[in-house]
C-alpha cells in the first residue's frame, strides 16, 4: 500500500509520496482544506483515507501551565513529558512558592498538577485552589501522589486523574500523561473547523508535528550523515523547536526515549517575526553579530530575501544561546560535545551551507571560545518528519483512533464553565 503523507505547517504544506517530497506555500486567505485540495486534490483522489497520514502544527499547538512540588523531580518530569508530546509550556509554578506566583494572563489549554510519590499525602492545600481560581484554563490533570487524588477531586471540578508520573524509584512514568496530552491535541484539532475538515481525506489520527519529529530522532543517523551526539533545530514560520539527545544534559531523568524537545514559541521567521526581532534586540551579542554579517540594525525593518535570511541566522544564534550556559532560564546543553547540528524546516529553503556555518561559527567562537564547529547538515528536502510518520506506522498507532476519541475514550474534559 502506497502511503501519502502530509505535514500541515503554519507556512507550508509538505507532501510525501514514495520518497518524493513537495512543498507548497500556503494561501493564508483561504481555508486550509480548500487550499490543500486546490494544490494536491488530484494526488489525494488517488489514495484511500487509510493510506493518508497527516501531522500538523497549523492549529498553533496547545499550551500548558505546570504546577509541581520540586524542580528536581515533579516539575522536571512533567516539563519533559509535555515538550515531548508537542505541548507548549507557557509557565511553571513551584508549589512552595505558589502564593507569590503570578497567574498567566492568557487562557491555558491544560493545567498539569504533579508532586510526591505514592504513599505520601497531604501535599496540597487551599493555596492550590486559590491560585487555580485566578487561572483561565480549559482542562486540568493530576499526575501526582495517589494519596492526594480524592482530596483534589473533591475540590477541583472536572479534574482528570492519571497515574503518578514519578515511580517509587524516582524514575519517569510518561505513558498515561503522554497519551492524554496527545488526545488533547487531537480534541483541539477536532474543535477547529479549519483543521478538522482534513478528516474528510484521512481515516487516521492527526498528530502534532513536534511529536512526529521526536519519533524520528533515533533514526535520523540512518538517513542523514550525522554523528552522535547531535541536535535537530527546526525553524518554522511560527516557532523554533530543538530536539536533542539526553546525552547532552546533566540530568537525572530516566525515561522511555533517548531524545527530548524544547520549543521556543515566538522565534518563528514569518508569523512570529516581530517577536523574533524583539528577542534579538534584547540580546547583548546581536549587534556585534549583525556587524559581523556586514549589516546594520536597519535590516530588521526590511522586507526582503536578504532580511529574511538574516532573521533565519538570528533564529539559529538565539536558539543556541538559549540552551547554552549563558542563559539560565532554559535547560543547558553540552554544546561543546556536539558532533552534528541538523537544520530543518523552512530555513533550509533559503540559507546556504556557508550562511549556516557562518552563524554557528560566530556562536562557537564568541560564546564558547571554540574554533572548531560541529558538522552542519541541512535537511534540504525536509525529510525528518517523514521518518517519524513511518515509525508511527511501525508502532501500530493512529488508525481509526478518531472513533475512540469521538466516543469519549481517554478524551480530555473541557472546562466549559470557566471564563
Amino acid at each position: 500500500m502506497t502511503r501519502l503523507l502530509f505535514d500541515i505547517g503554519s507556512t507550508y504544506f509538505k507532501v510525501a509520496e514514495e520518497g518524493t517530497i513537495r512543498q507548497y506555500f500556503r494561501d493564508f486567505g483561504r481555508p486550509i482544506f480548500d487550499d490543500l485540495m486546490d494544490k494536491c486534490g488530484d494526488l489525494i483522489k488517488r489514495h484511500s483515507p487509510d493510506e493518508i497520514r497527516i501531522c500538523s502544527s497549523a492549529n498553533g499547538g496547545l499550551s500548558t501551565l505546570i504546577i509541581g512540588l520540586s524542580n528536581s523531580f515533579s516539575l522536571k518530569y512533567a516539563v519533559n513529558i509535555a515538550f515531548n508530546s508537542g505541548i507548549n509550556i507557557i509557565d511553571t509554578v513551584l508549589y512552595p512558592d505558589i502564593e507569590s506566583a503570578t497567574a498567566p494572563l492568557e487562557t491555558v489549554d491544560v493545567v498539569i498538577v504533579v508532586g510526591g510519590i505514592d504513599g505520601v499525602g497531604g501535599i496540597f492545600d487551599e493555596r492550590l485552589f486559590g491560585f487555580l481560581e485566578k487561572v483561565h484554563y480549559e482542562n486540568i490533570v493530576y499526575v501526582g501522589s495517589a494519596d492526594d487524588r480524592d482530596y483534589l477531586a473533591d475540590h477541583i471540578d472536572h479534574l482528570v486523574i492519571l497515574d503518578n508520573i514519578i515511580t517509587d524509584r524516582l524514575k519517569i512514568n510518561e505513558g498515561e500523561l503522554k497519551t492524554y496530552l496527545t488526545d488533547l491535541y487531537q480534541a483541539d484539532i477536532m474543535g477547529k473547523e479549519d483543521i478538522k475538515q482534513l478528516y474528510h481525506i484521512t481515516a487516521n489520527q492527526i498528530y502534532s508535528t513536534p511529536y512526529i519529529v521526536n519519533l524520528a530522532l533515533p533514526h535520523v543517523k540512518e538517513k542523514l550523515h550525522v554523528a552522535d551526539p547531535y541536535i535537530v533545530i527546526d525553524i518554522g514560520g511560527a516557532t523554533t523547536d530543538i530536539h536533542y539527545s539526553r546525552d547532552l544534559v546533566s540530568d537525572n531523568i530516566v525515561g522511555e526515549g533517548g531524545y527530548d524537545r524544547l520549543v521556543f514559541k515566538k522565534l518563528g521567521v514569518y508569523k512570529s517575526r516581530e517577536s523574533l526581532i524583539h528577542t534579538a534586540r534584547q540580546n547583548e551579542f546581536v549587534f556585534e553579530l549583525l556587524n559581523h554579517l556586514g549589516v546594520t540594525e536597519n535590516i530588521l525593518e526590511e522586507r526582503s530575501e536578504k532580511a529574511t535570511k538574516i532573521l533565519m541566522q538570528l533564529a539559529i544564534f538565539l536558539v543556541l544561546y538559549k540552551v547554552s550556559r549563558h542563559h539560565a532560564d532554559y535547560i543547558e546543553l553540552k554544546l561543546e560535545n556536539l558532533n552534528s547540528i541538523v537544520l530543518t524546516g523552512g530555513i533550509t529553503k533559503l540559507l546556504s551551507q556557508e550562511e549556516a556555518e557562518e552563524i554557528v561559527g560566530f556562536f562557537y567562537r564568541k560564546l564558547l571560545h571554540f574554533h572548531q564547529i560541529p558538522d552542519i547538515v541541512l535537511d534540504r528536502n525536509y525529510e525528518i518528519w517523514t521518518y517519524g510518520m513511518l515509525e508511527l506506522e511501525k508502532l501500530g498507532t493512529g488508525n481509526d483512533e478518531r472513533g475512540a476519541t469521538a466516543a469519549g475514550e481517554a478524551l480530555p474534559t473541557e472546562r466549559k464553565d470557566r471564563p
